[in-house]
């Protein structure tokens, strides 16, 4: 059986619902039967309900992404979360079995291959009102307490954020790649080393950045809203070390007029929980900048992945790397006057 590196562009081609079931039975969830998959591009992701009346979400991490050390700290992160009454949806501790050794991480077999899995609980909710300002202070409040957890010890094994990680090495990908060559690139190899490297000058400016646990992703899409209890933090799967602003910009309204007052609500929030650098601010357009080249490397890499065309098809239209190009050109200009 191959190791869970395997490079297959679609490993999840085997994966059937009835391989999902057997695993949840084995693992002790008794699954009635009822299986949704739900909306996950990276990995896949069921919710299954239980003959106990339960219902569980059963996570398929895709293989070869992370590492076994690194999944165990995203699980230890959310769990010290838990323990600390933030509220994130954290994996449950899964029965000693041949499959789950011990802890939160279990190994189903799927052909030639065998699956990371995790188990977590359901949590339903709402996405979250961003332009009221009530929602955003409860969501710095959120953030303000992921960080003062998160701020405890270091990641050993998650990825950092910084321009090389998220910016020079996706883009160097890119380049190596069948998808851009000049007749069709539209100027984007320039414009994204131009973007590049005032990033890079943005974070030198800044200096060091103390290591600090994130939850990496934290936008509209991986929070819930519960009229009782207000957020929920989910999906953890990018969590990084990084800058806290990482955890606020993604928040923030496309619409410049409205950034600052955005900005002010849920950093009152924040500051509640947590201190925050305010020279972080000025990383907001450099962290844009690493997001905007990064998310073209991902689908670029994962388009043999059956999911990635219907879901991205304008990936394939003629002037997708010009259009990327202006949009790297105007962050140029907001770097520039930063």
């Amino acid at each position: 059986m191959r190791a869970m590196t395997d490079p297959s562009p679609s490993p999840y081609a085997l994966l059937t619902p009835d391989h999902v079931l057997d695993a949840l039975d084995a693992l002790g969830f008794a699954p009635d039967g009822r299986l949704l998959q739900l909306n996950s591009y990276e990995n896949r992701v069921w919710q299954a309900h239980t003959d106990g009346g339960e219902v569980v979400v059963a996570k398929f991490y895709r293989p070869g992404r992370w590492s076994d050390a690194q999944i165990a700290e995203e699980h230890a992160f959310a769990l010290a979360l838990a323990e600390a009454e933030v509220p994130v949806v954290a994996p449950l501790a899964l029965p000693a079995t041949a499959h789950a050794p011990a802890g939160t991480l279990a190994r189903w077999p799927v052909g030639e291959l065998a699956f990371r899995v995790a188990v977590s609980p359901r949590r339903v909710g709402q996405a979250a009102n961003l332009e009221d300002p009530e929602v955003l202070r409860r969501l710095g409040h959120l953030m303000g307490r992921v960080h003062a957890v998160g701020r405890r010890q270091p990641f050993a094994h998650r990825r950092p954020i910084n321009v090389q990680t998220l910016g020079w090495q996706p883009r160097e990908a890119l380049l190596q790649s069948p998808w851009l060559h000049p007749a069709t690139d539209g100027g984007w190899p320039a414009a994204s080393a131009a973007a590049l490297e005032l990033a890079e000058a943005a974070f030198a400016r800044h200096g060091p950045i103390a290591p600090l646990r994130l939850h990496g992703d934290a936008h509209a899409g991986n929070l819930l809203w519960r009229e009782d209890s207000g957020p929920h933090l989910v999906d953890l799967d990018d969590c990084a070390s990084g800058p806290a602003v990482q955890d606020l910009w993604m928040l923030l309204p496309g619409e410049q007029g409205a950034v600052d007052a955005a900005l002010a609500h849920l950093l009152a929030g924040y500051r509640t929980f947590a201190e925050f650098d305010e020279r972080e601010l000025a990383l907001i357009e450099p962290l844009r900048t690493l997001r905007l080249i990064h998310h073209s490397a991902w689908i670029a890499a994962r388009w043999d992945d059956p999911a990635f065309p219907p879901a991205f098809p304008w990936f394939e239209e003629p002037h997708y790397w010009a259009r990327q190009a202006q949009v790297l050109r105007k962050q140029v200009g907001r770097m520039g006057n930063g």
